[in-house]
């Protein structure tokens, strides 16, 4: 296993990584609450995690990754109420379509995506071990809040002062807290909404406690790496260490947590809330995978990245079509000839350049995964080949792949000269299983006319299913 470093939020240093439980890590990332079509911010973030897991697992560590996805909160039941649709169906159609995304864009690397409804059965166990300890506490409606007081720690992750937190500001005002700081964790119904039953009365989940009642089940009370934006550390990631720490009397509950920076639209916050939003698929649409994968990692990952829509994905088109010209050549000769093509093998020193290129390439990811850096290596050796480009007809074939090897580790590692998959063996195989599973829940929870959509829009996209009673099968079929 390589040793790498990675900049950990809560000691606020640069820390040598360390596995719980080597070579095993455990990767959590909060994932989306897709109550609207993901934007460019979503695609930085996913993008960037992508990477750590593909790196990871490049250096001989056994990664299991979790991304949650949030499919009941309020902004979901509002939008649900406003499009005259259930939210659990709006969810698992923005779901559907965020996967398709994702494949499109390369970013394949995750296990396991739980969606919170899955686990309310552990959220309420949770939930009751943290009133049995005191910490949570009933309200008079059914809902259940975290005493914040109860965690004298509260604030280690962002460094919020508890007594800086003004009512009205940073906390949400209502009476049925006992302090303005508190936060819920279990929301009595409200009629017309989904609930489940508890032994406090109907009700559903809070936010925060989704991803920790997640995270005990999936990778234990404690897991080696947590991330997301920035923008998470507080309320929410505060809120999970107060949970976690509180149920389970151990910490740290993340061994590191890594935060990535926002995406700015003209150096304002990029927000379904505000209205300024880029959406992922006109990005992808307008510039393909490779441009806007380049796009999103050629910049230090912690730091706010500026996008201007038009500007910022031509010059990543431009940067693209520089980076890749030498490559596509290569890739041209070998896909032609075969990698058995004769010719002229390479000079020793040009060989021994690219393995060593090679080993730099990951030792400038292993510091605290440099993205920017390990692009600038990569184009300052299509620069080098740039020379050799009128030879390349008559190099073999081992030494055309002698001479792919830093591209191969830019597709490797950071997804790079991703080409979008078509047809239902490409991105539609990818996300079957997911839109099946939410047919499936539909069907389960008696709205034949959503499972009946997600049927039509399969068979459209050239995916036929066959129902009986061992269950659904699917096979490829002419599109139609």
């Amino acid at each position: 296993m390589r040793r790498f470093t990675v900049y950990d939020s809560r000691t606020r240093e640069t820390r040598v990584f360390a596995p719980l439980s080597p070579p095993r890590v455990g990767l959590y990332v909060c994932g989306l609450t897709p109550y609207a079509p993901a934007h460019v911010g979503h695609g930085r973030t996913m993008t960037f995690f992508d990477v750590v897991a593909r790196a990871l697992r490049r250096w001989g560590y056994r990664v299991f990754y979790v991304q949650n996805v949030t499919n009941l909160d309020d902004h979901l039941i509002a939008r649900a109420s406003e499009d005259g649709v259930d939210p659990l169906a709006l969810a698992d159609r923005h779901f559907q379509d965020f996967r398709r995304s994702m494949d499109t864009l390369g970013n394949r690397s995750v296990n396991h995506y739980p969606f919170a409804t899955d686990y309310v059965p552990e959220i309420l166990a949770q939930i009751r071990q943290l009133v049995e300890k005191g910490y949570a506490y009933v309200a008079d409606d059914g809902s259940v809040y975290f005493s914040v007081a109860k965690f004298p720690e509260y604030g280690k992750l962002s460094g919020q002062k508890l007594e800086a937190l003004k009512p009205g500001a940073r906390l949400e005002l209502d009476e049925r807290k006992r302090a303005p700081e508190d936060f819920v964790i279990w929301k009595a119904t409200t009629p017309g909404e989904p609930s489940w039953e508890s032994p406090w009365g109907p009700g559903r989940p809070g936010w925060h406690i989704e991803d920790t009642a997640m995270i005990f089940r999936l990778l234990g009370e404690r897991c080696d790496l947590h991330g997301a934006a920035v923008d998470l550390i507080f309320p929410h990631h505060e809120a999970e260490v107060a949970l976690a720490e509180a149920a389970s009397g151990v910490a740290p509950f993340a061994n590191y947590w890594m935060h990535g920076g926002l995406l700015l639209m003209e150096e304002e916050k990029m927000s379904k809330s505000l209205g300024n939003v880029a959406l992922l698929d006109d990005a992808i649409e307008r510039v393909g995978p490779g441009p806007l994968r380049l796009y999103y990692l050629n910049a230090q990952y912690r730091s706010p990245l500026v996008f201007q829509a038009g500007k910022s994905l031509e010059e990543a088109r431009e940067a693209y079509s520089r980076l890749t010209v030498v490559y596509d050549r290569i890739s041209e000769l070998l896909e032609r000839d075969g990698p058995e093509r004769p010719g002229a093998e390479l000079p020793e020193a040009l060989g021994d350049a690219a393995e060593q290129l090679v080993e730099r390439l990951d030792t400038t990811l292993a510091d605290d995964f440099n993205t920017r850096e390990a692009i600038a290596l990569l184009f300052g050796w299509t620069r080098r080949l740039a020379e050799e480009l009128p030879r390349l007809e008559g190099y073999s074939g081992s030494a055309l792949e002698e001479l792919a090897q830093p591209y191969r580790w830019g597709e490797e590692v950071l997804g790079l000269f991703v080409r979008a998959p078509t047809g239902p063996t490409g991105a539609w195989a990818a996300i079957v299983p997911v839109a099946l599973a939410a047919r499936a829940r539909a069907r389960a929870r008696g709205d034949y006319a959503e499972a009946d959509r997600i049927r039509d829009e399969l068979r459209a996209a050239g995916v036929e299913l066959e129902d009986d009673s061992s269950g659904t099968r699917w096979r490829a079929a002419p599109p139609g």
